[in-house]
């Protein structure tokens, strides 16, 4: 199920709006919370710099029941969600969305994708295995990873900012947003997209060469 209350990506609506509004066309806005740190710099004077949200070291096992960590994608930009295999609303959409985006860039060596499971008693790593490969994407490209509720939750929640929830009263047992976050080189969080939406989806797919584009310089 979709979830209709208030979450953490709200906050962000506005001010990405505005901030994208002034930034040059061609680079996308870095989203999330962000700090302000002194540095000393060789000459002994001081500066300012910002410093942005990123994604925490993290581990999780996958279809393969082999260890995924944060190593696994290095040096890529990659799409990152939060699912379950037997949702019954919103999954089923938003993967034959990320399934267009994954065939799109299928090439490319630098786009990876991260599903990451919700339902942490049923999609153990032999139900994912089935999940990807009836989705038509069981490689290494797109890997979908299990792990204990508080380190899913958590990652979720705190770090990519998307609401994921346990509800006894709702038919699947699971409530979720539905977000597709676009995860840079850095680890920061640069774009965030409706993954049941066509429109949005469709942005992300534009979106993606254009972050691409910021490590050709």
């Amino acid at each position: 199920m979709k979830l209709k209350f208030f979450f953490p990506l709200s906050f962000l609506i506005v001010p990405v709006l505005m901030l994208s509004s002034c930034q040059d066309a061609k680079k996308l806005p870095i989203l999330g919370p962000r700090d302000a740190e002194t540095v000393k710099n060789a000459d002994g004077t001081s500066r300012v710099d910002t410093v942005y949200q990123t994604i925490p070291a993290f581990r999780f096992l996958n279809q393969d029941s082999v260890y995924v960590t944060n190593d696994n994608f290095k040096d890529k930009i990659y799409i990152a969600d939060f699912f379950f295999t037997s949702c019954s609303s919103i999954c089923p959409t938003m993967h034959r969305n990320m399934k267009t985006i994954f065939d799109k860039f299928k090439d490319n060596p630098d786009v990876m994708y991260l599903s990451h499971t919700i339902d942490f008693k049923y999609d153990k790593p032999s139900v994912l295995k089935k999940y990807a490969q009836k989705l038509g994407v069981d490689n290494g490209k797109w890997q979908f990873v299990w792990g204990t509720k508080d380190s899913v939750y958590s990652i979720a929640e705190k770090s990519y900012l998307v609401a994921v929830a346990e509800d006894s009263t709702d038919r699947d047992g699971y409530i979720h947003q539905g977000w597709l976050v676009l995860i840079d080189k850095q680890k920061r969080l640069r774009g965030t997209y409706d993954g049941t939406k066509t429109e949005d989806v469709a942005k992300l797919m534009k979106d993606i060469p254009v972050l691409l584009a910021e490590y050709k310089k």
